[in-house]
């Protein structure tokens, strides 16, 4: 009985010390002039599976939540339960419905797909915007973190 209330003990502060820290996309911008760093930007549906098992699988990597909340922003935009006006990077997107569902512009202009996104995107942008990595569907953790780690080696040397 006293290994299960360990293991449960070590189970539950595993999962409230390494979370991703996640802004509102609302409140990003006022953030970002503040202190400037790249963005994650994941963008996904509550229908999509592949979206759910992709950031509970970037969750349970404890090295890659580390590097992701220490060095970039994190947000979680969902592309089609968002249905407020939006300003992001200077630009205005709103919620486009179509019949009983719709899309937000904001998932439509960051994907290369332009008539049916495909979720997740996870968009990388620089400090100042640019956009330094694109990912449709899946994004394993160890890409994701390989990834990350190349980029800001890479970012870091050219500041």
């Amino acid at each position: 009985m006293m290994k299960l209330i360990n293991l449960l003990t070590l189970s539950i502060s595993g999962i409230c010390f390494s979370q991703l820290k996640t802004l509102d996309i609302s409140g990003f911008e006022i953030q970002h002039k503040k202190k400037p760093k790249p963005i994650i930007l994941r963008i996904y549906t509550k229908w999509c599976s592949v979206c759910k098992m992709d950031y509970f699988r970037i969750n349970q990597d404890k090295e890659l939540i580390s590097l992701i909340n220490k060095h970039l922003y994190f947000i979680n935009f969902d592309a089609e339960n968002t249905k407020e006006k939006i300003i992001f990077q200077g630009k205005e997107y709103n919620y486009l419905p179509n019949g009983t569902s719709g899309v937000h512009e904001l998932a439509i202009a960051f994907s290369k797909n332009k008539n049916l996104p495909i979720y997740p995107l996870w968009i990388i942008l620089d400090a100042e915007g640019t956009l330094v990595y694109y990912h449709e569907g899946f994004c394993a953790p160890e890409i994701l973190k390989e990834n990350l780690k190349n980029w800001y080696q890479i970012y870091s040397e050219n500041k």
